[in-house]
């Protein structure tokens, strides 16, 4: 373990407990990566109290990505192991199992990486965010920091570039279809409505 990494990247729990959203590190490394791409879109970011996005929106992503959100602390240790049997079905790491929780912690605080030591780090980050946040910022900071399309970042930006509205009018049909633009956004989104996007659609609606 990467101690001396760690404790560089430890956040105070305190900020991120309360009071306006942070950009994440995912965000930053966006907005740098354009002067690479200028191709690349302009950041869309725009983020909202948790009271200010549809109760659909919030249902769609806890079915979709997470659906034992409100009865595991962090790490759900069923879907974990799922998905530690089929990287080794696979010999390689293609599936991480991760819980909202852990994938706010990667957004926030980490990057893309798909190596272990980055995984083991997103584990110990999440059991922090989990002692010292509620369930319920925890939710707040995912919706606000999520990707949703090419340098869409969170819901409100999403609704807007999408249907030109605001998060908190999301239908159930519209929440369930930027849910559905997970795990791959930039490639399988309500624009391009890819066959995997659909299939993705048609499974969420299922559970909804």
């Amino acid at each position: 373990m990467d101690t001396g990494y760690l404790i560089g990247i430890w956040p105070d729990w305190e900020v991120y407990s309360q009071g306006p959203i942070q950009q994440s590190n995912f965000i930053r490394h966006y907005v740098i990566g354009q002067y690479h791409h200028p191709d690349w879109p302009d950041l869309q970011w725009k983020p909202k109290p948790i009271s200010k996005i549809s109760r659909h929106m919030i249902r769609a992503s806890i079915v979709a990505e997470d659906s034992r959100f409100y009865s595991h602390s962090g790490i759900d240790m069923e879907a974990l192991q799922a998905a530690m049997e089929y990287n080794l079905s696979e010999k390689r790491f293609v599936y991480g199992g991760s819980t909202i929780s852990q994938q706010t912690v990667k957004n926030i605080f980490l990057s893309a990486s798909r190596n272990p030591l980055r995984k083991w780090h997103e584990l110990l980050l999440t059991v922090g965010m989990e002692r010292n946040l509620t369930k319920k910022r925890i939710l707040e900071l995912y919706l606000n920091v999520v990707e949703l399309g090419r340098g869409i970042y969170g819901v409100e930006a999403a609704a807007r570039h999408y249907w030109g509205i605001s998060a908190s009018s999301l239908s159930a049909k519209q929440a369930i279809q930027l849910a559905a633009t997970l795990p791959a956004p930039v490639t399988h989104n309500p624009n391009t409505r890819t066959k995997f996007f659909n299939q993705r659609v048609t499974r969420i609606s299922q559970y909804f």
